[in-house]
């Protein structure tokens, strides 16, 4: 990038402290100033980082900032984003990139209507993991994509994070939090989806918080399902079962993500992360790891054990910005994430085939070349 462009950041909360570590990693970019529904956790964010502690108001009037990040409660992104766009500004939003699909569309023709970019996370598929599986499949080393699984479960957030109420109300469940890594991490690898049908239950009333912090101790209550079982039909013909759950204690699923092709199986690296190895067979034969530490954006940086690049997808995005393309995480292509993961809702819920509304194309592939533009000194 030939611009340094200066950032706010809307949202103090935990994941605002992983932004503002990474951002120097990215010299194009440079967050400015924090702004937060509660002062004192924006003036403590600032503080932190030696930055500004705004309103959200006095954010997004200030003329120096070109761009902001996005990182409310979930119920809180359209209307968030929508202002963001409004005042004239690049938006990045963290996952989901809003609760409906209508919505989604709105924000997506306001940033065509203004001439902005328009983008959201997760920018996971960027990295290393992400980028190497694609770059395996776009060499044909399995051939077309037939089918795949993909599981994520656990249960749930109580017991590690401070607050965890939200997780569990509209706008939260497994579908909606972790959904995006996984749907995302498919279209970058297979393409837009066509249909989807799943069914889905709920495995307790209420959650009893354990985790340190102001609700030890108490329960929130339980309004969303937290099992969910899909099946996502592809335009390509694929299809990929979807299974997520926060009532599981233990399970076997060492693969978050396996896929069958004509002429041989990929097993992909966990999508919430940016490394990982990736592993594929010809046909039967032993599986081939190839390690995507060497790859940009896969080699461990985070607390000298994973790799974490948070603030990737706000560097394209901006770098798209500046050259006049598509951002790999752009609005659209977190549209149709979202469409596939609230039609996974929908279907639950009438127990039909859901058609989706929207598509998208794959985002272009992260090359060593554009990778090396984002990080490259000034």
């Amino acid at each position: 990038m030939s611009t340094v462009h200066k950032i706010g950041l809307i949202g103090a909360g935990n994941i605002s402290e992983a932004y503002l570590k990474l951002a120097p990693l990215f010299p194009g970019t440079k967050i400015v100033a924090v702004a937060d529904i509660a002062p004192a956790a924006a003036k403590a964010r600032a503080d932190q980082f030696g930055i500004a502690a705004m309103t959200v108001d006095e954010l997004l009037k200030n003329s120096e900032i070109d761009t902001v990040i996005n990182l409310t409660i979930p119920a809180a992104h359209y209307e968030i984003s929508h202002s963001i766009l409004s005042a004239g500004k690049h938006a990045y939003s963290e996952k989901p990139f809003a609760l409906s699909v209508d919505d989604g569309k709105k924000l997506v023709a306001e940033a065509d209507a203004r001439g902005l970019k328009l983008g959201s996370a997760p920018d996971t598929f960027l990295g290393g993991g992400g980028q190497t599986a694609r770059r395996l499949i776009d060499e044909g080393k399995v051939g077309h994509i037939i089918a795949g699984t993909m599981h994520f479960m656990g249960h749930g957030m109580e017991a590690w994070h401070p607050n965890p109420g939200f997780f569990f109300q509209p706008g939260g469940g497994p579908v909606l939090d972790m959904g995006p890594y996984y749907t995302s991490a498919l279209i970058n690898l297979i393409g837009p989806a066509k249909s989807v049908t799943a069914i889905a239950s709920k495995g307790f009333e209420e959650r009893f918080v354990t985790a340190e912090g102001p609700m030890k101790g108490k329960s929130v209550p339980v309004l969303v399902p937290t099992t969910i079982n899909a099946i996502i039909e592809f335009v390509s013909g694929a299809q990929v079962s979807f299974g997520v759950s926060w009532d599981v204690w233990k399970h076997g699923h060492e693969n978050p993500i396996e896929l069958y092709g004509s002429e041989g199986t990929m097993l992909v690296p966990d999508p919430n992360f940016f490394g990982g190895a990736v592993r594929y067979s010809k046909a039967g034969g032993d599986y081939i790891e190839v390690d995507a530490a060497e790859a940009p954006f896969g080699r461990a940086n985070w607390s000298g054990e994973r790799a974490n690049y948070r603030m990737l997808g706000v560097a394209d995005l901006l770098d798209a910005a500046e050259t006049g393309r598509e951002p790999r995480c752009s609005g659209r292509v977190a549209l149709h994430a979202l469409d596939i993961m609230v039609s996974i809702l929908d279907a639950a819920a009438s127990r039909k085939v859901v058609e989706l509304s929207t598509t998208t194309e794959r985002p272009a592939p992260l090359t060593a070349t554009d990778a090396e533009r984002l990080i490259a000194s000034r």
